[in-house]
C-alpha cells in the first residue's frame, strides 16, 4: 500500500502502467507510485551518474506485481510489505547485499521483523516509507464526535458522502478493524465473513473509491466527499490546498499502520551498481525530511527520525499514538487472494 502522490492525476497514472515515465538513465529502471520520481530522494544517484533513473509507475500493489509476473522488466519496485511474500514465491527477486548499504544498520528493526523480509538466505525487502490509513474529514461539516468510530462510514447522514480507497489492503484493514479484528494474520473463516458483511453494508454509502490522493483531494474539494479513509499524503495534500482537514487516527476501533519499501529483480536488465546507488541515495539521513515534508510520511531510517523535531512529526499526524492498531504485515498469499476476490464482488455489487 504508497502510495501515490500529488504530482500525478489518476489518469496520469494509469498510463503511466504502460508508458515509461521520466526516461532518463535507460541503465536503471525503478518501478514505483506515481509521484515516488522525488528529485531529492535520488539527488546522490543524479550527483554521480548526471541523470535520474528511468522511472515506470503503476496504481496499486496489485497491478504492479501482475504487470512484473507477466513480464514487465525493471531493476527495482517499491511494493509495500504485504506483498513481498508473493514477489518471493513468484522467484522474481533476489537478496539484497547490505554490505554495500551503509545505512541498513539504522532501519527501524522494526520494519524488518519478519522471515518474509530477512531469513538465512539474506534480506529480501529494504523498507524506506510508512505511515497510516485513518479518517480523513472536513472539520467544518463533520463533527469530531462523528468520527470517534469506524461506523462513521455506516453512518445514514453520509451516505453517498464518503469515499474509500480502491486498495484490498486498506478497505480490508479498515472492515477487519470494524469488527473487532486487530491482527490480520489469525483472520478466520468467521472474521472474514463479518468483515465482508460490514464492507457490503458500506458499499451504499460510497460516493467513489478513490485511486490515488490527488482524485481524493478533488473530491473533498467540492465538498462530494465529506469522509474518507486516507493515507497520510492525501491529508497533506489537501491541506496544502487550503482544505479544513482533519485527520482521525484514533477512533474507538483503531487504526492501520503500513510501510514500503523496495525490492531487487532477478534478471534485471539494468546496472546493479545503480539499483545500489540509489538505495544508497534514498536512505541517507536528509531523505527524512523530504518524505515528511513532501509526502506526510515517515522515513526508515530511525537515526535520520530521531533527528526530526516533535512538532514536525504532530503536524503531519505521524507522531506516535497511544490506540489500536492493526499493522498491514506479511499475510498468507491465499487470505490476500481471498481479500482481493471478495473486494472485487462487493464493488461489483455482490
Amino acid at each position: 500500500m504508497i502510495r501515490s502522490h500529488l504530482a500525478l492525476t489518476s489518469a496520469a497514472s494509469v498510463l503511466a502502467m504502460t508508458v515509461a515515465a521520466n526516461a532518463a538513465d535507460h541503465e536503471f529502471i525503478v518501478f514505483d507510485w506515481a509521484g515516488w520520481e522525488n528529485e531529492g530522494l535520488f539527488a546522490e544517484y543524479s550527483a554521480k551518474y548526471g541523470s535520474a533513473p528511468t522511472y515506470a509507475f503503476f496504481g496499486d500493489d496489485d497491478e504492479a506485481f501482475q504487470k512484473v509476473s507477466s513480464g514487465f522488466k525493471a531493476d527495482v519496485a517499491h511494493p509495500c510489505s504485504q506483498m513481498v511474500s508473493k514477489y518471493r514465491e513468484a522467484d522474481l527477486i533476489e537478496p539484497w547485499d547490505v554490505s554495500r548499504i551503509p545505512e541498513f544498520a539504522n532501519i527501524s528493526p522494526g520494519m524488518l521483523a519478519s522471515p518474509v523480509f530477512k531469513d538465512d538466505a539474506g534480506v529480501w525487502y529494504i523498507p524506506t516509507d510508512g505511515a497510516y490509513t485513518a479518517v480523513a474529514y472536513n472539520t467544518e461539516t463533520v463533527p469530531a464526535e462523528d468520527v470517534a468510530s469506524l461506523n462513521v462510514f455506516k453512518d445514514p447522514k453520509y451516505a453517498g458522502r464518503i469515499s474509500l480507497p480502491d486498495n484490498t489492503d486498506d478497505v480490508w484493514a479498515l472492515a477487519l478493524l470494524a469488527t473487532g479484528v486487530t491482527d490480520w494474520s489469525t483472520t478466520t473463516d468467521e472474521q472474514f465473513a463479518a468483515a465482508a458483511a460490514w464492507l457490503r453494508e458500506v458499499h451504499p454509502n460510497v460516493r467513489a473509491y478513490w485511486s490515488d490522493p490527488s482524485e481524493l483531494s478533488q473530491l473533498m474539494a467540492t465538498g462530494e466527499v465529506q469522509v474518507s479513509w486516507s493515507w497520510n499524503d492525501g491529508v497533506t495534500i489537501m491541506r496544502g490546498e487550503g482544505l479544513p482537514i482533519g485527520f482521525q487516527r484514533q477512533a474507538a476501533e483503531g487504526t492501520s499502520a503500513w510501510f514500503c519499501g523496495y525490492v531487487n529483480f532477478k534478471d534485471a536488465p539494468g546496472s546493479e551498481d545503480k539499483a545500489y546507488d540509489f538505495i544508497n541515495s534514498w536512505l541517507r539521513p536528509d531523505s527524512a525530511k523530504i518524505v515528511l515534508a513532501d509526502f506526510g510520511y515517515l522515513h526508515s531510517n530511525a537515526a535520520a527520525m530521531a533527528a526530526i523535531p516533535e512538532a514536525d512529526l504532530i503536524a503531519a499526524d505521524v507522531n506516535p499514538i497511544d490506540t489500536t492498531i492493526l499493522f498491514q504485515t506479511p499475510i498468507a498469499t491465499e487470505l490476500r487472494d481471498r481479500m482481493l476476490e471478495e473486494f472485487e464482488l462487493i464493488k461489483s455489487g455482490f
